[in-house]
């Protein structure tokens, strides 16, 4: 192959990353990666807060002891060694706090975990008795209400319940795995950790959970000493393509000349304007780039002078059921993986997510603590000594979380997402159908999409999108 092939990223560097060793394997040397931010990892980051490394982006490794292995597991617990602890998610039934003080008594809340497991199981057997296809998709609203079924909710994310039920519409409710999805609102019958097993592990090392990105990168990639990717990056501004190959034009004013890109930025990138494609993309590309959603997933980060908060076997994760919809409700001590640090974590999303990015942090703590006070009325809750909130929505380069799937939304959307553009790959998460939003999700998408490349160019194989109603072949995107 003539001229030299790029790998962009801008947040799925997971994608980017693996996408370059499948490439490198395959015999391909004359490539270039170029990276938007001044760091790799894109939203696997760590961040110094409080004297620890906390993880502001990807966290777990979701989906572990099942009969296949998570392809992210062996580097993260074998190969690099990286501390992690299994979550408890379960034991959040007896930390269920009420919004003006106290807790709910366990079994009251187990018989609402209980009574949602059973609506969930409704939905799944509704799916499997619809098209395969997704053409009669439904929310999970309309699912309730067709089966007169529903869930008295004590707490709810702030995402509305108007997803797919055929894909997936994780029932809000208090069953904490589904929080790590909860932006995605996921179903049982759509479950991308299923294959992998029902375990998750919070990585907590001080090397960073991005350290996988560089072990991947560090078969072919330049490393510094410390075994840190160390290759030149540079910002992406344009991509110009046509017949006989493309050119990148970065905001410095370089441009580089190649036969092939594959781009691996977030999808909330590309449905901005900081990319600019000439010529356009088709039409039927654009359709399916706005097709899909963008979820935020917002982990705050809170230091107390002085730890005032249960702790001890069971008391990881505990929930504030605010009767306002995803206000400061998901909650997380540290101690176990950090002892003493005297850190909290609250997650929201969605709305209010975007609501908080906007604000002052002050603010945001202000909010926290008083949200911290309602929950222990007889407690000396001490104001926070600091706050970090991270901006993944307002952030050019990410704009969002992960990717999430609307109403009607199916295996051929994700074709159109993934398919190429002439010269233009693309890859990351979102283009990954069945593991999207998860970082072994892009990992493996990475090594899709350097498959659909090096199948057109060793083989002169087109990639082609399946019919949206059937299986057959329909739709030529080369």
């Amino acid at each position: 192959m003539s001229g030299m092939l790029y790998l962009i990223s801008a947040y799925c560097m997971r994608a980017g990353i693996s996408a370059g060793k499948r490439l490198w394997d395959a015999g391909i040397r004359d490539l270039l990666i170029l990276e938007a931010t001044d760091r790799v990892g894109g939203r696997m980051h760590k961040h110094n807060f409080g004297g620890i490394n906390v993880e502001i982006g990807a966290n777990w490794v979701e989906g572990v002891g099942g009969d296949k292995m998570n392809p992210i597991w062996p580097m993260v617990n074998s190969t690099l060694k990286l501390r992690n602890f299994r979550s408890d998610f379960d034991s959040v039934v007896g930390n269920v706090y009420k919004e003006n003080g106290g807790l709910y008594d366990e079994d009251y809340v187990q018989k609402r975990m209980d009574r949602a497991y059973e609506v969930e199981g409704l939905g799944g057997k509704l799916s499997k008795l619809m098209d395969p296809s997704g053409k009669d998709d439904i929310s999970i609203m309309a699912m309730q209400r067709l089966f007169n079924q529903y869930v008295e909710y004590l707490f709810q994310q702030a995402e509305r319940p108007g997803v797919a039920a055929g894909h997936g519409a994780g029932l809000l409710h208090l069953r904490l795995r589904v929080l790590r999805a909860a932006a995605r609102d996921k179903s049982a019958e759509y479950q991308p950790n299923a294959d992998f097993g029902e375990d998750n592990n919070f990585v907590a090392d001080q090397r960073g959970f991005e350290s996988i990105i560089h072990y991947v990168g560090s078969s072919y990639l330049n490393t510094d000493n410390n075994g840190n990717i160390a290759d030149r990056r540079v910002l992406l501004n344009q991509i110009t393509y046509n017949n006989y190959g493309v050119v990148v034009t970065t905001e410095d004013g370089s441009s580089y000349g190649a036969d092939y890109v594959m781009v691996s930025t977030s999808l909330g990138v590309l449905q901005s304007d900081l990319i600019k494609f000439k010529p356009q993309l088709p039409f039927w590309k654009t359709i399916a780039i706005y097709r899909f959603d963008m979820g935020v997933y917002t982990k705050i980060f809170l230091k107390f002078p002085m730890r005032f908060w249960p702790v001890g076997e069971g008391k990881q994760f505990f929930v504030y059921a605010s009767s306002r919809r995803g206000y400061y409700g998901m909650w997380q001590s540290f101690e176990k993986e950090y002892p003493g640090a005297n850190v909290l974590l609250v997650t929201v999303t969605d709305d209010e997510a975007r609501r908080i990015e906007q604000q002052p942090d002050n603010t945001t703590m202000a909010e926290a603590v008083a949200v911290l006070r309602r929950m222990f009325p007889d407690v000396d809750v001490p104001d926070a000594t600091d706050i970090y909130v991270p901006r993944w929505w307002s952030n050019r380069f990410y704009k969002g979380s992960y990717s999430n799937w609307p109403i009607g939304v199916n295996r051929y959307e994700y074709d159109q997402l993934r398919a190429p553009v002439g010269r233009v790959y693309f890859t990351g998460e979102h283009t990954s159908e069945h593991y999207n939003g998860y970082v072994h999700g892009a990992y493996l998408a990475g090594i899709d999409s350097a498959d659909i490349m090096i199948n057109r160019v060793f083989k002169n194989q087109e990639f082609k999108v399946r019919g949206k109603y059937d299986n057959h072949v329909e739709v030529n995107c080369s």
